[in-house]
């Protein structure tokens, strides 16, 4: 991902603030979920959708059984509240488990051991992904 966003997006794309008018969450979104359609046979992607106690950013449910479903949550770095990357992508992860995003895929009978969790965090062109599969 690091890659492709240092080749391929522009400063005024990302932004580096959080509360920017370019709103550079809403662009990286939009760009993670254009890469996702090539999933689309194999899962229902959602996004921005309610679950829990609030609105998820991404969400694939698997098509099959055999395949884990995953929430996505993004953020972008705000200096103000942390101090690092991995902060924010911590701060994402967190949001997932606070919010009950999980939700509506256990109500639908989803293990819970089955659902991936990741969150994306952003600075600029640096994007720092983390993963949390704890059920």
């Amino acid at each position: 991902m690091n890659k492709i966003t240092l080749s391929t997006f522009s400063y005024f794309d990302v932004g580096n603030r959080p509360s920017e008018e370019t709103e550079p969450e809403r662009f990286y979104h939009g760009f993670v979920l254009g890469l996702m359609a090539e999933l689309a046979d194999r899962y229902s992607i959602t996004s921005n959708r309610v679950s829990g106690f609030g609105r998820y950013d991404v969400m694939l449910e698997p098509n099959d059984e055999t395949d884990d479903a995953i929430i996505i949550e993004f953020k972008v770095h705000d200096s103000e509240d942390e101090k690092s990357l991995e902060e924010t992508v911590s701060s994402a992860l967190k949001q997932i488990e606070d919010k009950a995003y999980a939700a509506v895929l256990t109500a639908i009978g989803t293990a819970k051991e089955r659902i991936r969790r990741y969150g994306f965090a952003f600075k600029g062109k640096t994007v720092l992904i983390r993963g949390d599969s704890k059920g």
